[in-house]
């Protein structure tokens, strides 16, 4: 809890270092706190389970999501496995998102159930480091998984400045026909169209209710600039809240931030927990 209100934060890269490429740890370092990395790092580079929940209740969050990633060509690799000890430790607070690449993984779906079966409580894409556009065929499968079983879709919609990159490939409008194809898949989108695309991502979101703007890697000073073309009571509705951690200058910080911005108490109670909640299929946190 965080100020009386449950928290959720439902996008987190929790990597252990020698997986990762020098440019992400200059992302961290550039946009986080060193000395929160100091805490919950052992020398070896790998995020210790105890601190890192330790760190998490002290921050006041209720359930957190740590995404795997499977892009070489721009991040590295952030496996599934390594994640599963940080779960497994307190699997009623830390949860793992699955992450498909379909230069790396066949038959998608195959791997895509595997890592469901790790227990991931959602499927993340990323386009820009992958590759790879959101409606190739190719991913078809493994989206027809995700509504199967009923998890959502986590779309990377924001540009990056990793190397290797085509930020070309995070618009939004290229999941049109994903929602058309797939009626029953909820789709996240992180952070939320970030460089040019926050008018097609709040409209998507505001014209389908299966369309949610995820907010990890986005300042909230800057939120109703980003989306002032938009009804901002509405939108926020449409909301969920996530850190892109450790890219970020605190959890608490941003949290009472955003709480800050909701035009009342019961939005900011669905943007900071309630609309990950549903979404996710996570336990209400009482």
């Amino acid at each position: 809890m965080l100020d009386g209100r449950p928290l959720v934060d439902v996008h987190q890269h929790a990597a252990r270092l020698p997986t990762l490429k020098p440019a992400w740890r200059q992302w961290a370092s550039d946009f986080g706190d060193a000395s929160v990395l100091d805490r919950v790092y052992d020398a070896g580079g790998t995020v210790d389970p105890a601190r890192f929940d330790a760190y998490l209740a002290e921050e006041g969050v209720d359930v957190a999501l740590v995404l795997a990633e499977y892009s070489p060509k721009a991040t590295g690799i952030q496996p599934i496995e390594d994640l599963l000890p940080l779960a497994e430790h307190n699997p009623a607070r830390v949860k793992v998102i699955a992450n498909i690449n379909p230069h790396l993984h066949y038959p998608i779906e195959e791997e895509l159930q595997r890592q469901l079966e790790l227990g991931a409580v959602a499927c993340k894409l990323h386009p820009v480091h992958a590759g790879v556009a959101a409606n190739d065929r190719a991913l078809y499968p493994a989206y027809e998984l995700c509504q199967s079983a009923g998890v959502p879709l986590v779309v990377h919609c924001g540009t990056s400045t990793f190397p290797g990159s085509s930020n070309r490939l995070a618009d939004p409008v290229l999941l049109d026909d994903v929602l058309r194809d797939f009626r029953r898949l909820n789709v996240a989108l992180a952070h939320g169209g970030r460089g040019w695309w926050y008018d097609a991502a709040a409209f998507m979101a505001l014209s389908n209710e299966r369309v949610w703007i995820e907010l990890s890697g986005l300042p909230p000073s800057r939120l109703r600039e980003y989306y002032s073309r938009h009804n901002w009571n509405r939108l926020t509705r449409r909301m969920i809240f996530g850190t892109d951690w450790p890219g970020v200058p605190g959890i608490a910080r941003n949290a009472r931030a955003v709480a800050a911005l909701c035009p009342d108490e019961e939005t900011a109670c669905l943007v900071l927990a309630g609309n990950a909640t549903r979404v996710y299929n996570l336990k209400p946190v009482s």
